[in-house]
């Protein structure tokens, strides 16, 4: 049975065997790579080989030369290759993962922002409600006013009560 639903099991027979490998742990083997061969210490390094390389060829007796200067350092030239062209799809690789991490980012962000927004429109109906039925509500000031206005009604129908009070 295929390990996942969505693809279909494979049929063929193999004499070798597929090796299986861990996707994650390869992609994380390779951002390492491609991390250090960004860096000023990778620089350093592949100079100094260089140079090591070159000094050596150059002035080390002739029976102990690998590289001749003759033939323009081919060895040489060989390793920088091969080191270039598995950089590049280290790096490339590293390029893709980075992309889905941000990809994966990128729509986390957009739903928070979505969500936030959602929760402001909801406090700003909530803040309006609230004004609305405060600009309902009687404050105190308008109650004792009120009060006021009902004691002096109430003074005016009856002059000889509460001020003729003996105290």
């Amino acid at each position: 049975m295929a390990d996942r639903l969505d693809q279909p099991k494979e049929s063929r027979r193999t004499f070798i065997p597929r090796p299986q490998m861990d996707q994650d742990a390869v992609g994380r083997a390779t951002e390492a790579i491609a991390r250090f061969l960004g860096t000023p210490r990778f620089l350093i390094y592949l100079t100094v080989f260089c140079a090591l390389w070159l000094v050596w060829n150059v002035w080390a007796p002739e029976s102990l030369r690998f590289d001749s200067a003759t033939n323009g350092f081919t060895a040489l030239t060989l390793m920088l290759s091969l080191q270039a062209s598995y950089a590049a799809p280290l790096i490339l690789l590293a390029q893709n993962r980075q992309d889905d991490r941000d990809r994966v980012t990128a729509e986390q962000d957009r739903q928070r922002a979505e969500r936030n927004l959602a929760d402001t429109e909801y406090l700003a109906r909530e803040m309006a409600a609230l004004r609305i039925a405060l600009g309902e509500v009687a404050t105190r000031d308008f109650v004792r006013s009120e009060l006021r206005n009902l004691l002096e009604e109430l003074e005016d129908k009856e002059p000889g009560r509460g001020r003729d009070l003996p105290s």
